[in-house]
């Protein structure tokens, strides 16, 4: 008997992180009860006054921004790592704690307060991964730094505190426990096979194409074998590269393409601005070669069945492990067949 997908729970593996997922493609059959609340119409004004992102806007803390015309980054004000911590440990008994030295920055993707990733250009979200560039680039060759975190919290629902589009960064000297456990994975496949983990994993995908929702010439997007959140998707290279510091501008502008594409239909889907915290994961700046690194961007939606119906992760999810009822082929199959053109501009 082969497995059925579509109607028989199983547990599917993560390859990155060597941990599992329990998948219930049955349960979405069942008749739902849960919260379902008000969409927010609001449209943004392309300036606001009181936002502290937008161009030549004074801040919180009273600095003044730039009267930036493109993509603008500084350091946050309320940043959760700050620099020179010096180094003090508390080691008494089983309580352990130590200093963490970092600094953190917000990205502005734009000047127009009222636009989202989707929305822009591929030429002005080019801009963005310029930026990403640079600053991985310059925070990672600080000596107290082997690690930078380059993310974007979409959404209030995800926690962002501003709809100006934006993103941040946090660079820390300490490689983060996400990052340790793909390290660990990633690295033990290099060494058995003397290649790239996700490069033979998305050989894999596109073989089979029942995962992916887009490619273009330089990368593919798709819905993870593995995915715990009901839309969750990840851009992975082609090419095997280490960190974004490695992208020609071929690449770049590829990025930038799929970029626009993917979260366009994740827009589409519901017709609503869709929320998601997203991340760029790829080798430490630790000083290390790190050749075992594949550069892979996630996305971690957390809507359901509609604009209004969120995925929580509470009860099982919270005491024993992940646990999905979409399938991932089902979540892709939804997603590829969506339009490329966003929603407000049909």
């Amino acid at each position: 008997m082969s497995l059925n997908f579509y109607q028989q729970p199983h547990r599917r593996y993560n390859i990155l992180t060597g941990e599992w997922i329990l998948v219930s493609p049955h349960r979405t059959k069942r008749p739902w009860q849960g919260k379902v609340e008000k969409i927010n119409t609001t449209k943004m004004p392309s300036y606001d006054e009181t936002c502290y992102l937008c161009p030549g806007n004074t801040r919180a803390n009273g600095e003044t921004n730039s009267a930036y015309t493109s993509t603008y980054a500084f350091q946050n004000d309320f940043a959760a790592l700050i620099e020179n911590t010096g180094n003090t440990e508390l080691n008494k008994g089983l309580l352990t704690a130590k200093t963490e030295d970092g600094l953190c920055k917000v990205v502005c993707f734009s000047p127009d307060h009222s636009l989202t990733l989707p929305q822009m250009s591929v030429d002005a979200i080019y801009q963005v991964i310029n930026l990403w560039q640079e600053e991985y680039k310059t925070l990672g060759q600080l000596n107290n730094i082997n690690h930078v975190q380059i993310f974007e919290n979409k959404g209030s629902v995800m926690g962002c505190s501003n709809p100006h589009p934006h993103g941040q960064i946090w660079a820390q000297q300490t490689i983060p426990d996400e990052v340790v456990k793909k390290d660990k994975h990633q690295l033990a496949y290099w060494q058995r096979n003397s290649n790239s983990l996700l490069a033979d994993y998305l050989a894999q995908e596109l073989e089979t194409k029942e995962r992916i929702i887009s490619e273009n010439t330089h990368f593919v997007a798709l819905v993870p074998f593995w995915a715990v959140w009901p839309y969750e998707t990840m851009i992975i290279t082609k090419r095997h590269v280490q960190h974004i510091g490695l992208l020609n501008d071929d690449e770049k502008e590829a990025f930038a393409s799929i970029l626009k594409k993917l979260t366009t239909k994740y827009d589409n889907l519901f017709e609503t601005s869709f929320p998601y915290s997203a991340g760029i994961h790829q080798s430490p700046t630790n000083g290390e070669e790190n050749k075992h690194w594949h550069f892979h961007m996630s996305f971690y939606p957390p809507l359901l069945r509609s604009a209004t119906v969120k995925k929580f992760m509470v009860g099982y999810e919270m005491f024993a492990g992940p646990q999905r009822d979409i399938s991932a082929e089902q979540a892709a199959e939804s997603l590829r067949n969506l339009p490329d053109k966003h929603y407000l501009d049909r």
